[in-house]
């Protein structure tokens, strides 16, 4: 009988608790627990942000942490819309020349390959993505929605369909990155098989084998780059599945469409090894008529239809991992002791915040400071007021112009954890603007003097001056970073703005735009250049819609709970950020905490029966 030594090569140890960095299969005995445990890999589904754009019939390609949503279907048509995941959140992309849905997808973020769909009329045509822009090359052989496929840009291969006549096809074809060529026929006539692989080693699982009469199938048929084989048929009868795997031996298939015409979406997933299927963990929400990318063990499914014909954004991961993966979420935190909204002033991180002034009503001089848990009241402004830019820390917090009633103020007060202080005097008094850095190398800049500004100033901790000017004047932005690299977003140029710029202690630079423009956002004070976020706002209701910057494109985020705009906003990173009070309707003291996608080690306990 072989020992664990012999098989796994080391010994079971004992630990007080667990060791600091297990490896994959390690055992060990815990001490506290009276446990045998050990890290094991396990595959599991996981909710992951929404897509901008819901839709039905998306064609998907890519892998988990770079994938594409193309087009589909939404009431009342078809639409050109592109978004890519990267993993976290989705951003828009250029989108497609023709309106498409239901059609074949394959390649990557940066060469990425189109085919055929219906728009409103069935399609023939091809396009090629490099990224960023879209071009038209050769022609499928048929015209036809439901053809699925998978592979590269310059080596996809084209399976079934539902042609015009109607009828379903069995027809496939290999595309070579200009043109393409058909290719022997599948066993079956297929609409909507699930496929994933490559040109010469794929999988077309599931799917329609007749139309107009929708009956779903389990068939399952790998191919090796010259001919299909019928394989082991699928658990379950169904179409429009979604499938992702690398080869036709590693497969993952998931939701789908089961009883015709329209009948119940499912949430049940399983892996091919090349030979069986095995069941994994249902999807969180059910699906069908959906989009995806990835591996067997690293993918997502995005969009579709839960009850059809509803259109919902919803995303979900799946991961075959020693890791356990939380999703990033906004979450309650402790309610302020006084509510109150319009630009608060605010500064700090998610654990050690500040939040100043504000308008409650008439404006207001309150300061609170925020331990991650509960806000405790500090010694108030010396003038109160809203509209502020703030900047700093807990203990070094600086709140620079602002309102009283009708004037705008060119005051500046700091904080040093216990009182406030007179600091210099802006310039020119300004309100509504954006602040960031430190109390010693802060700026503000944007606002409104009696009309919109584009104006910057910068503090030394004792002196402000002239710096460079935003390329697009606005107030109530969302501001983050440092003197030296900071962030500028959304706000109001007198309507809704999405402008972004980015600042290098001289010179504004126009970015990437936000995906929603609104003003009155939370403020990301102490995220950086190119770690940030803006959450809330107005557009022109209260929105919750959370964006993140990476220091080239924004993506989206986790939704906040509720929707307000004009917070308190200290943090402001990918994985760390606050918001409070504001206007939802009406003044609020509600508190959010947002934290990124997390991971822990996936221990289990063993035992004997």
């Amino acid at each position: 009988m072989s020992t664990f030594k012999e098989i796994a090569g080391r010994n079971i140890r004992s630990y007080i608790t667990n060791p600091d960095n297990p490896l994959e299969g390690q055992m060990w005995y815990n001490q506290t627990d009276y446990a045998l445990k050990g890290l094991v890999a396990s595959g599991a589904w996981s909710s992951a942000t929404s897509s901008t754009n819901g839709g039905s019939s998306r064609i998907g390609f890519g892998i988990q942490t770079a994938g594409i949503a193309a087009g589909g279907a939404t009431a009342p048509g078809n639409q050109t819309v592109v978004e890519e995941y990267n993993g976290i959140g989705w951003s828009t992309e250029t989108a497609m020349p023709t309106d498409r849905q239901d059609g074949g997808g394959a390649g990557t973020t940066t060469a990425g390959l189109v085919w055929c769909g219906e728009g409103p009329a069935k399609l023939n045509t091809t396009q090629e993505y490099d990224g960023s822009s879209w071009t038209t090359t050769g022609n499928y052989p048929i015209t036809a929605r439901g053809v699925r496929g998978s592979g590269t840009q310059t080596a996809a291969i084209g399976d079934g369909g539902d042609t015009p006549a109607p009828a379903a096809s069995n027809v496939s074809a290999e595309y070579n990155g200009s043109t393409w060529t058909a290719g022997n026929n599948l066993p079956t006539n297929r609409v909507a098989a699930a496929t994933s692989g490559t040109q010469t080693a794929a999988l077309a699982t599931t799917g329609k084998d007749a139309v107009p009469n929708a009956s779903v199938s389990n068939y399952n048929t790998s191919y090796d780059g010259t001919s299909w084989t019928v394989e082991t048929v699928y658990p379950l009868s169904l179409r429009q599945a979604v499938s992702t795997g690398t080869s036709s031996s590693a497969n993952l298939v998931a939701g789908g469409l089961g009883n015709a015409p329209f009948g119940s979406a499912v949430t049940a997933a399983n892996v091919w090894n090349g030979s069986s299927w095995t069941a994994v963990g249902d999807l969180g929400t059910k699906s069908t008529h959906g989009n995806g990318a990835g591996s067997s063990t690293a993918s997502y499914i995005n969009s579709g239809a839960q009850d059809y014909p509803s259109y919902p954004s919803v995303t979900q991961e799946y991961n075959f991992s020693t890791n356990i993966i939380i999703p990033g979420a906004w979450a309650s935190g402790g309610n302020l002791n006084t509510a109150r909204r319009d630009d608060q002033g605010s500064c700090g991180i998610q654990t050690a915040a500040l939040g100043f002034g504000g308008y409650g009503p008439g404006p207001r001089g309150e300061t609170e400071e925020y331990d991650g848990t509960s806000w405790t009241e500090k010694n108030d402004l010396g003038t109160g007021r809203y509209g502020i830019g703030g900047f700093g820390t807990v203990s070094a917090g600086t709140a620079a112009g602002g309102r009283t009633g009708g004037t705008s103020q060119s005051l500046t007060e700091e904080f040093d954890g216990t009182n406030w202080t007179a600091g210099g005097t802006l310039n020119t008094a300004k309100r509504y603007l954006g602040g960031f850095g430190i109390q010693t190398a802060g700026a503000v800049t944007g606002g409104r003097i009696t009309t919109q500004t584009n104006e910057t100033e910068e503090y030394d901790g004792s002196t402000w001056t002239v710096g460079g000017t935003l390329n697009t004047t606005r107030e109530k932005g969302g501001a983050s970073g440092s003197q030296t690299a900071g962030l500028y977003a959304g706000g109001s140029d007198g309507t809704n703005s999405s402008a972004s710029e980015e600042y290098d202690g001289t010179v504004w630079t126009t970015g990437n735009s936000l995906i929603t423009a609104r003003n009155a956002v939370g403020r990301s004070s102490n995220g950086t250049q190119t770690d940030s976020l803006v959450f809330g706002g107005s557009n022109p209701s209260v929105t919750a819609v959370t964006e993140g910057y990476d220091g080239t494109s924004w993506s989206s985020r986790p939704s906040m709970a509720t929707a307000r705009h004009s917070m308190f906003g200290s943090g402001g990173s990918s994985t760390s950020a606050l918001g409070a009070g504001g206007y939802a309707p009406g003044n609020t003291n509600a508190t959010e905490e947002f934290t990124g996608d997390t991971t822990s080690a996936n221990i289990k306990t063993f035992t004997t029966s």
